[in-house]
């Protein structure tokens, strides 16, 4: 199949963005790595060193929250259910909420515990809960890391204690906090801005201090140990923009949300998310082959955006790209190209183009005049 393409021309629209020529500098950042995405668009606007591995900490519990909330999705565990507590999760270093082998704990309580409390012994439980063992557990964290994209991860443990072979990257850990955010946002907004959480008469607070200083803030996860440094991802919503900072490595609590602020507050006042589509817009009317109808209607999967530096809309291109000679049947959903933006000339990003209704073969007849049309190319 030959591919035609089609110019839609400039986009005259408010901008937004992520690094192009002429776009600002990023702030300096104290810190190891770092990335802030615009995720709206799912842009990295800036990143220093964010393929490095780096030891992350309890930054890992956002695996460990993202495999407990698929099983409490799957009715594998329910929040009111108890859960029996191990020695092994009774006596985990390093953070904890204290719970005890004679005490009884709910699944929502020790979720509430994992995410506000950073309890390691909290997530020895649930990952006991859920697989049966911690190092089951670990194995399940890898194969999701795997399917979500996460390239360079690899966990050994449930909490984020220190293993020459637990690690992972920014980018890697932005994937999988964008996901958290997008698969599980009813437990996501109920758990995440938590600013304490009081368990077996001992409240802690949440680590997170930018859920006190920004109220755009609604998560996500502080991380330390002496190896990794002070670690923050942190998500801020401002009207229907989130974007999300990753932050590894920084000297001091104060200074890994200070830090993390800068980045997030640079990417909301020098870039812009666009719409470009709605998912149920259609792109264009695309010419089919041996099919009941003559056009398929085409567009994207769901509402596209792409971010922008401002001011630079008028330099804003997208190109269609089909496949031609398009031929019936086509399934609703099925990818027939791709939209591919540029700005300035340079490429911003490439997005699927799907169909958005279905298109059965043609009669015997239509089939064959079609195919004598099609010679005849």
């Amino acid at each position: 199949m030959r591919l035609r393409c089609f110019l839609f021309g400039f986009l005259f629209i408010a901008a937004g963005a992520f690094a192009q020529a002429g776009a600002p500098q990023p702030p300096s950042v104290i810190g190891k790595a770092w990335l802030v995405i615009d995720v709206t668009s799912g842009q990295v606007l800036a990143a220093e060193r964010a393929d490095e591995r780096f030891e992350p900490a309890s930054l890992t519990k956002l695996m460990t929250a993202y495999l407990v909330f698929a099983a409490v999705k799957e009715k594998k565990l329910v929040p009111v259910q108890t859960v029996p507590v191990s020695e092994k999760a009774w006596r985990a270093a390093g953070s904890r909420m204290f719970i005890e082998p004679n005490r009884p704990v709910t699944v929502d309580e020790l979720i509430r515990g994992m995410v506000v409390q950073s309890g390691n012994d909290a997530c020895i439980a649930l990952a006991e809960a859920v697989a049966g063992s911690e190092e089951a557990f670990a194995q399940l964290m890898n194969r999701e890391a795997e399917r979500l994209g996460m390239k360079s991860s690899h966990f050994v443990n449930s909490s984020g204690l220190p293993d020459a072979q637990h690690y992972s990257t920014a980018r890697d850990l932005a994937l999988l906090a964008m996901a958290l955010i997008r698969d599980f946002p009813e437990p996501y907004a109920q758990y995440y801005s938590m600013r304490e959480f009081r368990y077996n008469n001992i409240t802690q607070m949440n680590r997170n201090r930018l859920l006190w200083l920004d109220p755009s803030i609604d998560g996500m996860k502080t991380g330390y140990t002496e190896a990794a440094g002070y670690c923050l991802i942190a998500s801020s919503k401002r009207g229907v923009r989130r974007m999300l900072s990753v932050l590894l490595g920084s000297t001091s609590e104060a200074a890994r949300a200070q830090e993390s602020q800068k980045l997030l507050n640079w990417g909301y006042l020098f870039f812009d998310s666009v719409k470009l589509y709605d998912k149920t817009q259609t792109v264009r009317a695309i010419e089919v082959y041996k099919g009941a109808a003559r056009e398929v209607k085409a567009g994207v999967a769901n509402d596209l955006y792409v971010t922008v530096p401002k001011g630079s809309a008028d330099k804003l291109k997208v190109e269609l790209q089909s496949q031609q000679p398009l031929s019936a049947p086509i399934a609703a959903g099925q990818r027939l190209g791709a939209l591919r933006v540029a700005l300035e000339g340079k490429p911003l990003g490439e997005y699927p183009l799907i169909a958005l209704e279905a298109v059965p073969a043609a009669g015997i007849f239509g089939r064959a005049w079609d195919t004598l049309r099609l010679w005849s190319k």
